[in-house]
């Protein structure tokens, strides 16, 4: 694991993964801040949801007995940080919170306990790709297409599992796709550079554009890949960046490049969009959100000539890497699906973030 060779030097001053400040040099470090104690709490209650996906793993033995047994470990690290931010290697932010989570589940045996629900809402998907496509081929003027190709992602990105309101909305009444299209919060957004993005698009730029993929199903089928088949479409090299480990419901290296095969044709092609220029990298992640002072060889490699990053998703693109700087173009997309999100954005729930980062050459 090497740093992403488009953050600029030194890493160590330069790059800070994590967008919100959970506490600050000042605060007393065997006291939990608000911050913490409210992201705690974030995580806290997703415990009931990860714990009914585990008791139905149908790879682990005593599933329900080894679910019983996280939820306890992980309840009571969560109320040790309470207590005492310095312990269980913190103090806590949005990558150790997530990250102790995964651990505490792979060590008990769960390495995908969303992997059902993830093979579902991908064959879903994959039955509705044309017709998003279709849709979207169908609209002729560049600026119109473009933005409805974000709508698009902004409507995938709302299938999240890691947000217990919406994985409790999901399981009560599934989620539409289109429908989610038409309900999206009018602009402008929390944060709304559409119109800059819009201007620099239409001069076709970029050679080639590195895309960090999020959520499986709507998302990543419906919302990313139409986006990036417009991108190939218009001459550019595209790089699908995605987990090397399951985390959350967000789509894996491996179940990327079977999606894709299945939606390419006999040609090779994406309905009628040639994918020679398509690239699909392992990042060497294995969260819902990342540092990218940490990324697999693989994607730096290919990343190293690129002018155009593109973070999507709330995890990638919002709670972490939000003000983060690159030595090109960037691009952060996602919904804000934690109200904690919104009241740091100065947003609403559901809020749509779209941050565009010109470099001046």
């Amino acid at each position: 694991m090497i740093p992403f060779p488009l953050l600029p030097t030194p890493i160590e001053t330069s790059y800070r993964a994590c967008t919100i400040p959970y506490r600050f040099p000042r605060d007393n470090p065997k006291i939990a801040t608000p911050t913490e104690i409210s992201w705690i709490n974030v995580f806290a209650n997703s415990i009931p949801s990860f714990k009914k996906r585990a008791e139905s793993d149908t790879t682990v033995p005593d599933a329900p007995a080894r679910a019983e047994i996280f939820a306890k470990r992980y309840a009571g690290i969560l109320e040790d940080w309470k207590k005492d931010p310095e312990s269980n290697g913190g103090p806590p932010d949005g990558i150790i919170l997530g990250r102790v989570r995964e651990h505490l589940l792979r060590e008990l045996g769960f390495m995908d306990i969303f992997k059902k629900v993830k093979d579902e809402e991908n064959a879903k998907a994959i039955s509705l790709f044309p017709e998003v496509v279709s849709l979207s081929d169908a609209i002729e003027d560049d600026t119109e297409r473009l933005e409805n190709l974000v709508r698009g992602i902004f409507a995938g990105n709302i299938f999240d599992l890691g947000s217990a309101q919406l994985a409790e909305v999901f399981s009560r009444d599934g989620i539409s796709f289109l429908a989610s299209c038409q309900n999206l919060v009018p602009r402008p957004w929390v944060i709304d550079d559409l119109d800059n993005f819009q201007t620099k698009w239409i001069k076709r730029p970029w050679k080639k554009a590195v895309i960090f993929v999020d959520n499986s199903g709507a998302d990543i089928i419906l919302g990313i890949l139409p986006f990036a088949r417009e991108l190939l479409r218009r001459g550019t090299q595209v790089v699908l960046a995605a987990n090397e480990l399951p985390a959350i419901n967000d789509v894996t290296y491996t179940e990327l490049t079977d999606i894709v095969s299945q939606l390419k044709d006999e040609n090779g092609q994406l309905l009628g969009v040639d994918t020679s220029k398509l690239l699909i990298a392992n990042s060497g992640n294995d969260l819902a959100v990342i540092d990218l002072s940490r990324v697999s060889q693989e994607l730096a490699y290919l990343s190293s000539d690129a002018d155009l990053v593109i973070l999507e998703g709330m995890g990638r693109g919002i709670e972490t890497n939000l003000y983060a700087q690159f030595k090109c173009d960037s691009l952060n997309i996602g919904m804000v699906k934690h109200i904690e999100v919104a009241q740091f954005l100065g947003g609403r729930l559901y809020d749509c973030v779209f941050k565009y980062n010109e470099v001046q050459s």
